[in-house]
């Protein structure tokens, strides 16, 4: 074992249940590119939605550390995953971030490539050149109900072993046939974990997050915040469920949740909840903010929040999806990036209003953003050590632990 990767076993070893990290998890460098290869590179995530790339030679590029990931939609029904490298010298190809084209055509020498990655032309090459050995090198990908997911292992894991567990969720919300209304990117100096522990927990919720304590209850907030057994339980809120549950049944409605019960290479998580006093959509109001989606013909007061893994989240309502990625950038750096889907049939102005359905979650990230880089700054001091977790914050400890396992699996293999 290399001597770098003893120390960090041991550093793994030493940390302590129910505390945070120490101080080498969210600053280090050589840690941050371990957690890139052992953790984005690994899992199966969405980094965009078809109605991005609407028409054939529409695309948009996706960078997670060195790798830039072109998205382009072949035709009506492929979506391709390139590695954003130039066969020849290895120039990046597309340089802008979106765009449409109708080859790929390289910006140094000018080798051209069709929509599939095959090497059309080549100028001044050997006669004995094969250009069906020069194809743009695929990136893995697949699409799920609109939404696009990567995964940039070299072994990658089957996807369907990947979604079956949360797939009904997603369908109910009909994701395959909507649209993006909004997307915005929200910058934090902050390391991911920070942004995850963050997100993994609603301890800060009633201090920090008027807009979401507004919409949602105490009760929900203490036992389910952050997803499924992350909190407390609230028997009251657990009756509110029970009722609720019937109710939607009754309406022919998907009910239930899942969580992980074994360690495994996923972190993913899926329920459904009821909204506190008559609300019926995810707004300042209650009241519904656009026209139904998925497989809905009136609203059941309810919402679904799922976590394909740590690196996403979607937030559904009957009328419209948040969709959260988070894209380490940095030892101390992470893009958060969030879209809101609307059925593809709605009509802005008319049928929804994009600041009422971006209201609660942009001023929630616009405060979280502010929360993780406080932390961070407070991480990087001398005297930063791990301190105790609360009651609420069972779902940081849960991913810590997670986290943790698979990076020592890394280091042992």
């Amino acid at each position: 074992m290399k001597k770098n990767n003893s120390y960090l076993l041991d550093l793994i070893k030493s940390q302590k249940d129910n505390f945070s990290l120490d101080q080498s998890f969210y600053t280090s460098k050589s840690i941050f590119e371990m957690d890139l290869k052992t953790f984005f590179f690994n899992q199966w995530v969405f980094v965009g939605h078809i109605s991005r790339i609407k028409n054939k030679g529409d695309y948009f590029l996706f960078q997670i550390g060195d790798e830039s990931i072109i998205l382009i939609r072949e035709d009506e029904n492929k979506i391709n995953a390139f590695y954003n490298v130039c066969r020849h010298r290895g120039s990046h190809i597309c340089l802008e971030e979106e765009g449409r084209v109708r080859k790929f055509i390289c910006p140094y020498h000018a080798w051209n490539y069709d929509l599939s990655g095959k090497l059309l032309k080549a100028r001044m090459m050997e006669n004995n050149f094969k250009p069906e050995n020069w194809s743009l090198k695929k990136c893995n990908s697949m699409v799920f109900e609109g939404l696009i997911f990567i995964n940039l292992s070299e072994n990658a894991s089957d996807f369907q072993n990947f979604i079956n567990p949360i797939k009904d969720f997603i369908k109910l919300h009909g994701l395959g046939k909507a649209k993006i209304a909004a997307r915005k990117t929200y910058p934090t100096k902050g390391n991911w974990k920070l942004a995850l522990d963050n997100f993994h927990e609603c301890y800060h919720c009633q201090p920090s997050h008027p807009e979401y304590c507004h919409v949602h209850s105490k009760d929900y907030i203490q036992a389910y915040g952050a997803g499924n057994n992350t909190g407390p339980e609230s028997k009251k809120f657990n009756k509110k469920l029970e009722i609720w549950n019937k109710k939607v049944k009754k309406m022919g409605y998907l009910t239930g949740e899942y969580s992980e019960k074994k360690f495994s290479n996923f972190f993913r998580s899926a329920e459904r909840t009821p909204f506190s006093n008559g609300k019926l959509s995810e707004t300042k109001s209650g009241k519904p903010a656009s026209i139904l989606m998925g497989d809905f013909n009136e609203f059941d007061g309810g919402y679904t929040t799922i976590g394909p893994s740590p690196f996403n989240s979607i937030i559904m309502t009957n009328d419209f999806a948040t969709l959260f990625t988070f894209i380490p950038k940095s030892p101390t750096e992470t893009e958060v990036e969030l879209m809101w889907l609307v059925n593809k049939r709605a009509v802005e102005g008319i049928d929804y209003n994009i600041g009422e359905i971006t209201w609660m979650w942009d001023e929630t990230t616009k405060a979280d953003k502010k929360i993780i880089e406080n932390n961070q700054k407070g991480v990087l001091s001398s005297k930063y050590e791990p301190g105790p977790l609360s009651k609420m914050e069972i779902g940081l400890d849960k991913l810590k632990k997670w986290y943790l396992k698979h990076l020592e699996l890394e280091i042992t293999k």
